[in-house]
Order: C-alpha cells, then structure tokens, then sequence
C-alpha cells in the first residue's frame, strides 16, 4: 500500500521486542546468521491499533501459525503469550491508537550460513515492531502499473504465504515505480488479474464487486471483510476470474489492506478509472461500511 512517506518523531524513541526482551529502536540488534536474514526465511504479519484494540487480531494470529506450520517453523508459544507480547509491546510504548505492529517469525539464528533449515539450531526469533501509524489515505487515489512479474504457483512459493521472502513483490513494486506508477498491478500465471505487490484488488463493474478466484493471492483480512461486508449488505460481490480488458473499462478499482483500508484507483497503465466528477460511489460506501466495523469492535 503506498504510505506517507512523513515521519512521526514519536517513532524515534520506539522500543523493539526482541525475544522477551526490550530495546530502543537504535539498539535493536538481529544477528547476521539470522535465517529471516540470510533467506527470507520467516513468516510476519502486520496488524492495526484503532481506538486501543488491535483488529481482528485473532485471524492475524491463526494466519501466523497457519504460516509458520506450512513452512515448518515450531512455534511453541500459543495464541495467548503473543498476545500478551504484543500488549506489553503497546504498554511500554505508551501506544492506545492508530499504530501498526509487525510481528515477525523467523527459523532462528544458523549455525552456518547455508540454506539446510536443520542448520537454526537454537530455536526461532520472535519480533515485533510497534509504530504510531496514523491512516494517510491518499484522497487522489493511486496509479497502477502492470508488471511482468506474476505471483507465485502454490508449488514454487505459495503466495498465501507472508513469509519474509518478498523479491518477487519487491521487484514488481521496483518496476512500476520506474514507469511512474504507484503500485504494481500483478497477473496470475494464466494471465488474469490478482493483486498488486502489497494490496488486493477489486474493481466495480456495472454495480458489482470483482475480485480475483483468490487463488494466487495473499489471504487478505481487509479483503475478506470487504467481501463480507458485500454479502452482508447485498452489493453483487464476485470472486473469479477476470482480465485487464476488464480492468480498463471498469467504473471504479481499490485496492485493500491492513494499514490502508480501502483506496480508491484512478489509473492504471495510463487509463482512467472512473469518473473523477461523479467519485467514487461505491468504493466510498465501502469505506464507511468498513470504517464503522472496525469502530465497532
């Protein structure tokens, strides 16, 4: 999602839990035998702080483990200690809302720097970085740019997967920043349209809602309640396949994510999205619609 790019001082004197311990932001050390270092190799989720509760904290947490369990990372310590992990991260912090944490798994530190997993032998790291993070949404929308790169085949790296191992978002990002773009809008491996390189992708076609198959997307917390939201308050809503033919004659695009919500697209490969006249209708109902059940937990 593209962020501000505007620091807050605040997070200047942050403290970093680093297994059970704390240190300031500047002493904050991981070793360089780290595997999450060496190779991505690591599993992270990012979550956010609004009015002192941290949303729907438990499907971040499920979706941790569900990661750590897919790549064989032993997680020993249970829902409630990260939990706890985090509120002590928040307390010491000084932090009640609009901040965002990442928590980061990692195999743990090799004991050689080589690939063989059985090679972290001391048991894994556990991070998190909390930060005061206001909601910057970006109220002339984002510009996207198709890029060659395509999200991964489940049977090479599973794009399901939050693992630390982000080269080939990375890359993507890379190239439609070179082309004058916000964001990457990503293809699956037959052609059709998935996600950008951080963010699902929706876009709304004659009053209904698109989204991918989700089958080669990240499991999306934002765009599973933006899907429910749809059922919930009869907005046509489709999961499945479409193409960019679609994309470029579509009526309204956003894009969804934990830190962002949803932001609106007004371009992508140098076509306009919508109509800057008429808004954003249905985005914006969206917004609300999601804005008042994140108020209400």
């Amino acid at each position: 999602m593209p962020l501000s790019t505007k620091l807050d001082k605040r997070n200047e004197e942050i403290k970093i839990y680093i297994n059970g311990e704390f240190f300031h932001r500047d002493q904050a050390k991981i070793s360089v035998f780290d595997s999450g270092f060496l190779l991505g190799d690591g599993i992270w989720e990012g979550i956010r702080l609004v009015n002192n509760s941290w949303l729907f904290l438990d499907e971040h947490l499920d979706r941790l483990y569900e990661g750590c369990k897919a790549i064989d990372i032993r997680l020993d310590e249970d829902k409630k200690f990260l939990t706890n992990a985090i509120i002590e991260t928040q307390k010491i912090n000084n932090i009640t809302d609009a901040a965002h944490a990442r928590v980061m798994v990692t195999r743990g530190n090799k004991i050689k720097p080589f690939q063989q997993p059985s090679l972290s032998k001391d048991g894994i790291n556990l991070v998190i970085i909390m930060e005061h993070s206001e909601e910057h949404p970006n109220t002339d929308g984002v510009k996207l740019v198709t890029v060659p790169q395509v999200r991964g085949l489940p049977m090479s790296q599973d794009p399901k997967l939050n693992s630390h191992s982000k080269l080939n978002c990375i890359i993507a990002c890379i190239q439609a920043n070179k082309s004058g773009g916000d964001e990457a809008l990503m293809l699956d491996p037959l052609g059709f349209v998935n996600t950008t390189n951080s963010c699902n992708f929706f876009i709304v076609k004659n009053g209904e809602v698109w989204t991918s198959t989700g089958d080669y997307c990240m499991n999306g917390i934002t765009r599973l309640k933006v899907i429910e939201i749809c059922k919930n308050n009869k907005i046509p809503i489709y999961e499945k396949n479409f193409s960019l033919v679609d994309v470029y004659s579509s009526q309204e695009a956003f894009i969804t994510g934990t830190l962002g919500s949803l932001t609106q697209v007004t371009n992508v490969d140098d076509r306009l999205i919508g109509n800057v006249n008429h808004g954003w209708p249905v985005t914006e109902k969206l917004r609300k619609l999601y804005k008042d059940l994140i108020y209400a937990q």
